[in-house]
């Protein structure tokens, strides 16, 4: 990170994210500048700088070339927006529907979390830029889709270089025009969303939680019925994904193998450390080939296996225990993976470790034999689980008969979580979708989810011998439901024990 911005030189950066408090226009006078400088002077202190001269902001406004770029081609899942952008329209005809991006969060003092858009937005444009709109106009034969953006920073007032979202501190934006082209439809300063949209009538919908200032623009025209409506039908539309989105998660997948395979070469490194070298090793991978992780990684070794969402990731990593591994790479799209694997950190399962795991083995294998075309949604569950029941009233662990315990639950002492969820643009893709499609509903083609049963015997469970005590293994991939069953997406990945233990001997050499 740069160290001081011209406003606030003395602190990390200008990061104000209000656009309105940066330059209005033009127009703008030196004295209007100065004021502004020594405002923010005073708001953060200890600036090196008192103020802007004359001469300076003189300067600072002419010498740069013109570096408007003219041969920009639609970015390539243009055409598949258009497509949900059509059914989004068909579903609220006369309505105007108000989408934003979203906004930087303050991580801490002047510092913000790298930004990503939200979902509802990147889906429907394919667009990542931070405080962004997408609206759309009702029209008599549908909408008219127009983008919000912030255009290019202004060198005639100083903004771009004095204003700490400027291109001079965060990098080149781009234009309106450029924008237009990137993503096939009309674009518009978002500096004038609030006061477009403040003047529209009729009935308005908007994804709400993302932007605060388009939200009070619209605190009189909104319904929380309204909106919840557009969230959910959004939600929902993710549910089956198209060709182009296909082959985003199979890249996210395919990465994911690579940074499986990282880690395992350094695991002898890993247990000289700890469980953080295990999560560097998968995130290098993450930022080389894609966006980010897709959430936070789970690198759990030891008896942290049987947390399930370890991801402190602050403990040893012993010779002879086991590693749970539960991690995506999220790709430049924003599509992320959501694959796990349970290795033995020596390379060799122990004879219980084997057994554990054949058994959540077996359990995956009938949960993705459920999943095809015209299945309903919770089979793979009901599969995978009745397995688990089976084996756990097998080594005496639970009273059977097993079906017995299927109607009580009794076996979600040990398997604790449900079997897998949607995958997407969301680790756990369209949360907002009604019951009756989604975990009550029917898989069709297109829609793509996990399977990752799991068996997680706690360290302080008297319940189980004490062998089996700090035990967690859980085996997780990405199936495709395809027209004649299902493809898994993850499948470079070994999942028999022997498998694994060859994977894991070829890798370390």
């Amino acid at each position: 990170m740069s160290h001081q911005s011209a406003l606030s030189a003395g602190t990390e950066g200008d990061t104000t994210n209000d656009q309105a408090a940066g330059p209005a226009g033009i127009e703008q006078t030196n004295a209007e500048i100065n004021a502004r400088v020594n405002a923010e002077i005073k708001q953060r202190k200890n600036g090196f700088y008192p103020a802007v001269s004359d001469e300076l902001a003189e300067l600072m406004k002419s010498g740069w070339a013109d570096t408007e770029l003219h041969d920009v081609q639609p970015i390539p899942q243009a055409r598949h927006a258009a497509a949900r952008r059509a059914a989004l329209s068909a579903r609220f005809p006369g309505e105007r529907l108000v989408i934003p991006a979203g906004n930087l969060k303050t991580r801490s003092n002047d510092t913000e979390y790298r930004f990503r858009a939200s979902v509802e937005y990147v889906h429907l444009t394919g667009d990542q830029t931070q405080d962004a709109v997408l609206v759309l106009e009702p029209t008599a034969d549908g909408h008219q889709a127009t983008a919000y953006l912030l255009p290019r920073s202004n060198r005639e007032n100083g903004e771009f270089w004095l204003d700490g979202q400027g291109e001079l501190w965060v990098g080149r934006r781009h234009s309106l025009a450029e924008g237009e082209r990137l993503l096939g439809i009309p674009t518009r300063d978002v500096r004038k969303a609030a006061e477009d949209l403040n003047a529209a009538r009729g009935p308005v919908r908007v994804v709400r939680g993302y932007d605060a200032g388009i939200e009070a623009a619209l605190t009189d025209k909104m319904t929380a019925e309204r909106d919840e409506e557009l969230k959910v039908f959004l939600s929902e539309l993710r549910l089956v994904k198209d060709e182009w989105e296909i082959g985003e998660l199979q890249h996210a997948v395919d990465s994911t193998v690579r940074g499986f395979e990282d880690v395992v070469k350094v695991l002898d490194r890993a247990e000289a450390t700890s469980e953080r070298y295990i999560e560097g090793t998968f995130f290098l991978r993450a930022r080389v080939e894609g966006n980010d992780v897709g959430y936070g990684s789970i690198c759990a070794a030891g008896p942290h296996a049987t947390t399930l969402h370890w991801v402190r990731n602050d403990g040893p990593v012993r010779s002879g225990d086991l590693l749970l591994l539960d991690a995506g790479v999220e790709t430049t799209s924003l599509y992320t993976a959501d694959v796990t694997r349970t290795l033995p950190i020596s390379g060799t399962y122990t004879e219980l470790q084997r057994k554990i795991y054949n058994a959540v083995y077996e359990a995956q294998e009938a949960g993705i034999a459920a999943v095809k075309p015209g299945a309903k949604y919770r089979d793979f569950h009901d599969a995978a689980q009745r397995v688990l029941a089976d084996r756990l009233v097998e080594w005496g662990l639970l009273e059977g008969p097993v079906e017995r315990v299927i109607e009580l639950g009794l076996q979600r002492r040990y398997t604790l979580h449900g079997t897998g969820h949607m995958l997407g643009l969301d680790v756990h893709d369209c949360a907002q979708a009604r019951t009756e499609t989604y975990v009550d509903g029917t898989l069709e083609p297109g829609m793509v989810l996990t399977v990752e049963p799991g068996l997680y015997f706690q360290a302080d469970d008297l319940t189980v011998p004490e062998e089996y005590r700090g035990i967690g293994i859980r085996i997780e991939d990405d199936i495709l439901v395809t027209a004649d069953g299902n493809r898994n997406l993850s499948a470079a990945l070994p999942r028999r024990a022997a498998d694994v233990e060859a994977w894991m001997a070829s890798l370390r050499g």
